[in-house]
């Protein structure tokens, strides 16, 4: 990638009633996350944090950003390689913790994409592909803790 790329989007809040006292208990977390193009998330904060889990949250966010760059590199990199992918999927995990630095945040993501292949054959190749797809992914390369990828080979 020669030029920068800007990425835009827009929060919206509906705000607070005034008929309720504002406070960290009872101000209400729901927004809505709107992008160029028109794509649309209803998020929240998660459940433990007075959020609604039925919404997206900044960790999930943060967690399905990962697994979907990891796909989208892996499959430019099964492509570019003449390996032809047949399905994939993904089942991650995220644990949020203490840093060193004394604040909250992400410690560790990993991955456990399975894939399918074609040709049999091409299965001798899935840990060079992952690695490859790991090294060149814009959001692993984004973040301050550990991804790990895990392929699951069952």
């Amino acid at each position: 990638m020669a030029e920068n790329t800007v990425f835009e989007g827009r929060l919206h809040w509906g705000g607070h009633s005034p008929a309720q006292a504002f406070n960290y208990d009872t101000f209400d977390r729901a927004t809505r996350l709107e992008f160029v193009g028109g794509a649309s998330i209803d998020a929240s904060a998660p459940g433990q944090f007075n959020g609604d889990d039925t919404r997206a949250n900044p960790e999930t966010l943060m967690l399905g950003s990962l697994m979907q760059c990891h796909f989208l590199t892996f499959m430019a990199v099964a492509a570019k390689s003449g390996v032809t992918v047949t399905s994939y999927s993904d089942s991650g995990s995220g644990t949020l913790g203490r840093k060193d630095s004394g604040k909250t945040g992400f410690v560790a993501v990993t991955l456990r994409p399975k894939v399918g292949f074609a040709d049999p054959a091409d299965e001798a190749k899935l840990a060079s592909l992952h690695e490859r797809a790991h090294r060149n992914c814009f959001m692993s390369n984004s973040v301050n803790f550990p991804v790990t990828v895990e392929p699951d080979l069952g």
